[in-house]
């Protein structure tokens, strides 16, 4: 029988279904697989152009646009032509374009790798035209998805008395599937399966849901579709194989609910990188007992303390008695395992959001050599907030980056408010910012923040070692402190018993100032983190 009949002057009227209610299984997963596509782009894109707002604002524009797109030419098309067996072959076309996402995505993203993404060499033209390519490769799909419900709401209709009814049950539908679309990939198939097996996976699943509705409608046509199985499966072995982001000296890569990750061995260090890896998260050097990096600079911190009384003789204090140390930011341990070789075994406290990163810093790190140290899974801020109200420390690091930007909650006054409550008496917090040569807009909104709560903030600037882009470390004191406090502290130190101490005391003593508090106050309520740093960024590629 012909798919559809024509009335003069009227629309084409759809022939009668047989099962109609199968358009509302269809509705649902094709809701679900949407958001599913685009919780695993966001992911596929993490390891080359970062997790930040910006690349969440491109891509959810890019879905919108497509899906209002798709919204569109599904209604044209269903009007013109309201067949369901049209409407199934939509949705495998849109199946196997889905499955195919991380295979063609590769050598794209191969070719942003040669830009090195490195924020000193890029070419700002290669990576927007990689980022096009990339989003340009989820708008098809995308606009057949967007298909589906307008077409399936067509065929539903049977009179328009009930028109109101039918849409909203279908959108209803749909949007449930959408609900458990933004969950399952992140919570259950990326973890499980990985980013690239994911498409697949869900592919697989609008596909055979497509092949089902073809089956019920049409079965002799169905048949040739079946091929589209076969595919799926081939497009499931491709994608799977090789590394990720291939890169020289990986040892391993991973995907976590929180982080790409990479443990890369550069010489004798083995890194840390997360995500786009323009930055080192830990370095460990079992040849070197510094790592070169800021964690170093992270030991001179106690130096700015304000010394105790009776204590100028001893040669083993240091700013007051470090006894005891929380970090925020773990990751691999780096700035730990400094503290505990400079500072003796003392008790530290280490949250890492990623539990994924702590099984690395066990396994990749060496933390296992620490027993000193308790590496938790768990937010900076939130771990503070659980412990007791007599739990205090004589340090608090904070390196909680995720580059170029810093958690927000982790750098407003109310944060601060909270590290200073979890201090001794003679505490300091040290925090790591980055900033270019000559840009310390994030730097100085962190010290005007962290001012509201500290008599006294300094500020030390490792050498750029001729990088344009680089790292500030803040430290703010909770008793009132002067920079002779921490020259004569560093003066103190015995060179023969701390040479590493005296080493990094005399590289802070260089740069060592008083902080410029005259920056925006970041509070909970209004923490613009990300304008400033993109303000940073901006003037940088302009220059």
């Amino acid at each position: 029988r012909p798919a559809t009949s024509s009335v003069p002057g009227d629309l084409a009227i759809p022939a009668k279904m047989r099962h109609p209610r199968y358009l509302n299984v269809l509705v649902f997963v094709a809701g679900l697989v949407t958001l599913g596509m685009e919780m695993s782009a966001a992911r596929l894109l993490d390891p080359w152009f970062g997790n930040s707002i910006l690349v969440w604002a491109a891509l959810i524009g890019l879905v919108l646009a497509c899906l209002s797109l798709g919204y569109w030419l599904g209604g044209k098309l269903a009007d013109r032509r309201p067949s369901a067996p049209l409407l199934y072959r939509l949705a495998l076309a849109a199946a196997l374009l889905v499955g195919l996402i991380p295979v063609a995505g590769r050598p794209i993203l191969r070719a942003a790798a040669l830009s090195s993404l490195n924020l000193e060499s890029v070419s700002l033209g290669l990576l927007a035209a990689a980022g096009l390519a990339i989003f340009l490769i989820l708008s098809v799909p995308t606009v057949l998805l967007g298909m589906i419900s307008p077409f399936a709401i067509r065929l539903a209709l049977a009179d328009v008395s009930t028109g109101g009814q039918v849409a909203g049950r279908l959108y209803a539908v749909s949007t449930v599937g959408s609900l458990v679309g933004t969950f399952l990939p992140v919570l259950v198939l990326i973890p499980a399966a990985g980013t690239r097996l994911t498409f697949v996976l869900l592919a697989a699943l609008l596909a055979v849901t497509a092949l089902v509705g073809l089956f019920l409608e049409r079965a002799s046509s169905a048949r040739p579709a079946l091929l589209a199985l076969p595919l799926l499966a081939g497009l499931g072995w491709l994608s799977s194989q090789g590394a990720i982001k291939p890169e020289p000296g990986l040892l391993h890569e991973g995907e976590s609910l929180y982080n790409y990750y990479q443990v890369v061995q550069r010489g004798p260090e083995t890194w840390l990188k997360l995500n786009e890896g323009i930055g080192l998260h830990s370095v460990y050097h079992p040849q070197s007992a510094l790592s070169e990096g800021i964690w170093d600079y992270f030991l001179t911190a106690p130096l700015f303390a304000e010394r105790e009384e009776g204590k100028e003789g001893n040669k083993d204090t240091r700013g007051g008695d470090v006894d005891s140390l929380y970090v925020v930011g773990m990751a691999g341990g780096t700035v730990a395992q400094l503290y505990t070789d400079v500072y003796g075994p003392i008790p530290i406290d280490g949250a890492e959001l990623d539990p994924d990163i702590v099984k690395a810093a066990h396994t990749y790190f060496h933390l296992d050599a620490y027993p000193n140290v308790n590496a938790v899974a768990a937010d900076g801020r939130g771990f503070l907030l659980r412990q007791p109200a007599d739990k205090r420390y004589a340090v608090i690091a904070v390196d909680a980056y995720r580059p170029p930007y810093i958690p927000f909650h982790l750098s407003t006054v109310e944060f601060f408010q909270l590290v200073r409550d979890h201090l001794a008496e003679d505490g300091v917090v040290a925090v790591n910012a980055a900033r270019s040569q000559d840009d310390y807009s994030l730097v100085n909104a962190l010290a005007a923040t962290m001012a509201q709560v500290f008599p006294s903030v300094y500020v030390v600037d490792p050498p750029d070692d001729g990088y344009s882009l680089g790292n500030s470390l803040l430290v703010a004191t909770v008793q009132p402190t002067t920079l002779d406090d921490f020259r004569r502290n560093a003066a103190a130190i015995d060179a023969s018993a701390q040479p590493l101490l005296a080493e990094m005391a005399r590289r802070a003593a260089l740069t060592a100032r008083p902080a410029d508090v005259t920056g925006p106050i970041l509070s909970d309520d209004k923490a613009p983190i990300e304008q400033i740093v993109h303000g940073i960024m901006l003037r940088f590629f302009l220059q």
